[in-house]
């Protein structure tokens, strides 16, 4: 007995001790991590592009549990309570400039946001409770950002995409609020997602004056979770937050070359953001930066270099970057990545790493770039250029026309088009408030200025009309053009509602929003390849990587609706209270005026008139008599005279006040 009761406690131990191990590893494999990054890339226009990506993962709570170190407890709660699989949020001030700054690069795809607030969610959640957890969802969000976010839970505010934006089995949700201011009130909830905040890391850049004052900036929160999903419960929540700032560099040599339109203005990070980086955030797992040169601005240098009589490969990859006879770097970087998987061009974009760990307090990071030469390029350009604008006069019926023209590139080779039956597919997606009654069969199709069968370059296309105040009306359509297009124009008719006068906003005059349109080129893909495998790991070169349809968002239309002359119930209340104030105050001050007082009255005026000499004698006189003094008679009104006055004076009251009341109601 002793024998085997020794081998089965052997057993044990082994076993116990296996799972140790075994849990050990489990723990390693599955952590939570951060990690930073941030993408500088001068543009054209003699700008620079400022993009910071932050990303939190944590594992499931099915294998991790529920008590987390790095990543945010309000988003988990989010997740958890509403059963949210996916949801992004942008707050954006400015417009992209897509022939400024490009539109065929992840950059624009992911992060050129429309202006105002943008909310879409998809949720995990039966059919019936879907729009009760965007409800709440709404809410939530409008307490933690310091938004208005609530103000998209009515339903006349949201949209349910059938196709759009990833939609599963209808459960996803759309809104956006045009004309949401965005401040600082917004981003510090936004820094205080990330672990460090604002004190540590490529977060400390963020001055929020040199935020504020560019261009163009968009904050966006990327949340993506399998918590619901027995089947790929692998990656557990991941939130990716990105600020997409475009900056004017502020040196004073930058101003003075202003009348140099081809010399690109020099920059740092001191001079873009007035502050320094003093090293990594201590529970980042990586943090990098990141120069990018795209793929023309390459083909110029090399063009530049040739002309000097030198290589191509020296001006771009080089040790020292001080002999470098067109730009200057202010550091050396790390290592040099170019693109691959490019085959349609001969250049690619290239990327400079900088890592920050290699600094603290005592040499802290300042990138910095100078160009020696005049450069001039231009950015890469989406198929199609599109736009929005409106068509017709006056405050009863008007149109909407949705207008695509070609960017002068030939971007059609890059995918194929010959292949595809020389189309170009073009999703449209746009949604118009209720007060705008569309008339989805005016829809007109013009190519090349001639009007087309509408059936024969529409594939597809889902309508849901408007309700009066219940909901908006909803057009997704699958476009079909030829490949060589110059341009193309839709067009809808629309009647022009009316509100209530409860309806209108406080700014009824400046006219009515009517949100971004969404234009997607299914056929084109925004992705960059790097040689390195081991860049595949950074999240921020994962985003730049990912293969995800070009899209671009139209202008804000502003439509003017009738609006009634608000001034007028403040002239009728202010006509109402001075009647009732003449009219009531004559009428009591006739009715409790009595006559004994009028008598006295009329008596003591009467004894003023009177001289002194004449009273100092009447006295003397009836002293001298032993009479009485009797005081000067005066005529008194009789009573039938003073009443008769009474009613006068209140019929006259009256009669104005019904005047002025009938006149009042014929105005309003």
């Amino acid at each position: 007995m002793g024998i085997r009761e020794s081998i089965f406690l052997l057993f044990l131990i082994l076993i116990s001790t296996y799972e140790s191990f075994a849990k050990e590893g489990l723990a390693e494999e599955l952590n939570e991590e951060f990690t930073e990054g941030l993408l500088l890339r001068p543009l054209p226009d003699r700008k620079v592009l400022a993009h910071f990506h932050f990303q939190s993962s944590v594992p499931p709570t099915r294998t991790y549990g529920r008590h987390h170190h790095l990543f945010p407890k309000s988003i988990y709660q989010l997740v958890n309570k509403f059963r949210v699989r996916e949801m992004e949020l942008s707050f954006t001030q400015g417009r992209w400039n897509y022939e400024s700054w490009g539109g065929y690069d992840p950059i624009s795809s992911n992060n050129a946001k429309p202006p105002g607030v943008e909310l879409w969610a998809d949720f995990d959640v039966p059919l019936d409770q879907v729009d009760a957890s965007w409800k709440n969802l709404t809410h939530a969000l409008s307490g933690l950002f310091c938004a208005s976010i609530n103000f998209l839970e009515h339903s006349t505010s949201y949209s349910a995409p059938q196709w759009s934006f990833h939609s599963f089995a209808g459960k996803l949700r759309y809104g956006t609020l045009p004309r949401e201011a965005v401040c600082t009130e917004n981003l510090t909830p936004w820094l205080k997602l990330l672990p460090c905040r604002d004190k540590a890391g490529l977060s400390a850049l963020m001055d929020r004056p040199s935020i504020y004052r560019g261009y163009y900036h968009s904050q966006r929160l990327h949340l993506t979770s399998d918590e619901f999903d027995a089947v790929k419960s692998n990656s557990g929540i991941m939130l990716e937050q990105t600020l997409t700032v475009v900056l004017q560099p502020s040196t004073l040599e930058a101003r003075a070359m202003v009348s140099v339109k081809t010399l690109q203005p020099s920059w740092s990070l001191s001079s873009l953001f007035g502050r320094k980086v003093h090293g990594r955030c201590s529970v980042s797992k990586s943090s990098n930066v990141y120069v990018q040169f795209e793929q023309n601005l390459v083909s110029e240098l090399k063009e530049m270099w040739k002309e000097s009589e030198g290589s191509e490969s020296g001006i771009l990859i080089h040790d020292d970057f001080w002999t470098n006879p067109i730009f200057e770097m202010s550091a050396s970087p790390h290592r040099v990545v170019k693109e691959v998987g490019n085959l349609q061009q001969e250049d690619s974009s290239i990327l400079y790493e900088f890592l920050v760990e290699d600094y603290n307090d005592s040499e802290p990071f300042d990138l910095g770039l100078r160009w020696k030469l005049p450069v001039a390029w231009l950015c890469q350009q989406a198929p199609l250029r599109a736009s929005r604008f409106l068509m017709g006069s006056g405050n009863e019926r008007g149109a909407i026309a949705i207008s695509l023209k070609s960017s002068g590139i030939n971007n059609t080779q890059r995918v194929g088009c010959s292949e595809k039956g020389s189309l170009l597919s073009i999703d449209i997606f746009q949604v118009v408030p209720w007060y705008v009654k569309v008339y989805y069969h005016t829809l007109k199709v013009f190519i090349d200025g001639e009007l087309q069968s509408t059936m024969e370059n529409i594939e597809n296309m889902h309508v849901s009309p408007s309700e009066d105040k219940v909901s908006p009306g909803v057009m997704e359509m699958i476009l079909r053009l030829p490949c060589g297009v110059k341009t193309a124009a839709l067009t809808l008719e629309f009647d022009k509602g009316f509100l209530h006068i409860d309806e209108y906003p406080p700014d009824a005059n400046q006219g009515f929003d009517i949100p971004s349109a969404v234009v997607s080129f299914t056929d084109f893909q925004a992705s960059i390849g790097f040689e390195d495998n081991f860049l595949n790991k950074l999240p921020i070169l994962n985003e730049l990587q990912e293969r995800k349809h070009v899209i671009c968002y139209t202008e804000v239309l502003l439509v003017p609706l009738t609006t009634p002359d608000f001034s007028m119930p403040y002239n009728v209340i202010t006509i109402t209270c001075t009647v009732f104030a003449l009219y009531f105050g004559s009428l009591l001050n006739a009715l409790r005026r009595r006559v004994g007082e009028e008598e006295r009255l009329l008596k003591s005026k009467a004894a003023k008139k009177k001289g002194p000499l004449t009273s100092l004698l009447s006295k003397l006189f009836a002293k001298l008599t032993g009479r009485p003094v009797n005081p000067p008679e005066t005529p008194s009104a009789s009573p039938s005279f003073i009443d008769y006055k009474l009613i006068v004076k209140v019929i006259l009251v009256a009669g104005m006040a019904v005047k002025l009341f009938r006149s009042s109601f014929q105005l309003n």
